[in-house]
């Protein structure tokens, strides 16, 4: 009788301590979710630097708030978003510009400005280019650097791959809408940048944000490729930084998107890492590249 007495005793006992760890484990996990929330971005590896600086930025601010951000190309970005695997999508150019879209589901979030430049191997010789000199250079028309005023060398074209927002805009305003011919393709802006800098005759393009003192970097029409200079619409090749959503987001995705849009983010972390506020803009061009005056 005492052993069956203490065996209820135990058996009891035992009951209470698993009742205990499952409400722990409950409250643990409603307070995991009620906390921790986790936001995930793909796309433009031209945007990826400034939403992981921004994302870094607003954890800190924020606890329990983890911005997940990856590379991958525009093309990348907006089929994921659209598919609704991930939160935001990166984007170098409009969703209608891109095939197999369907922009009418995306809502569109203009985050910063991107200029773009032809990047040279320092030993061509040449430090300005037209861009009917570029159209010709990267259809293959020219084919010698001698033809543009450099020395006799044959140029070689380094492209970003077909699906990157950053070949898109460079192949739309910087080529007048032709496409570049075959050439070798890198999925990333800092690979293009590094094979550049190594690569006698090599031409290839990137955001200002990746311009250093490895590579050349020629006037277009004679036109510095500056900030100032995009803002004022003086310089052609440049492009909106997009970041899209399915939808209208979810309030934690649309209070990190405005956290990129604050002056806070727009005055230090968008000029620091070589992007162009659109605060700064004075002209705004659409889609099918009509100029406007801000101050009209």
């Amino acid at each position: 009788m005492a052993k069956s007495h203490r065996g209820m005793i135990v058996f009891a006992v035992v009951l209470v301590l698993i009742a205990a760890l499952i409400g722990t484990a409950y409250a643990t996990r409603d307070r995991s979710s009620a906390s921790g929330t986790s936001i995930t971005a793909v796309g433009s590896t031209a945007l990826q630097p400034l939403v992981e600086a921004a994302g870094e930025e607003y954890s800190k601010e924020n606890a329990g708030i983890f911005i997940n951000v990856q590379g991958g190309g525009t093309g990348t970005g907006l089929s994921q978003v659209s598919q609704g695997a991930v939160d935001l999508g990166n984007s170098d150019v409009f969703a209608q510009e891109k095939k197999g879209i369907d922009a009418s589901k995306l809502v569109d979030h203009t985050v910063a400005v991107v200029g773009i430049t032809p990047i040279l191997n320092k030993d061509v010789g040449v430090d300005n280019l037209t861009q009917d000199q570029l159209i010709q250079i990267f259809t293959g028309k020219i084919t010698n650097w001698k033809d543009v005023g450099g020395n006799d060398q044959k140029i070689l074209i380094i492209n970003r791959a077909t699906g990157s927002g950053t070949r898109a805009a460079f192949e739309k305003w910087g080529l007048k809408n032709h496409q570049s011919v075959e050439a070798q393709e890198q999925d990333s802006s800092g690979m293009v940048r590094s094979i550049v800098s190594t690569t006698p005759g090599a031409i290839s393009y990137v955001a200002f944000a990746y311009e250093n003192s490895s590579v050349a970097v020629p006037k277009v029409n004679g036109v510095t490729a500056t900030d100032s200079n995009v803002t004022t619409g003086q310089y052609p090749i440049w492009s909106y930084e997009h970041i899209y959503t399915k939808g209208q987001p979810k309030p934690a995705v649309q209070k990190f998107i405005d956290y990129i849009l604050s002056d806070k983010i727009q005055a230090t972390l968008v000029k620091k890492l070589g992007y162009i506020s659109v605060q700064d803009m004075k002209i705004t061009r659409d889609l099918n590249g009509q100029v406007t005056n801000k101050a009209a």
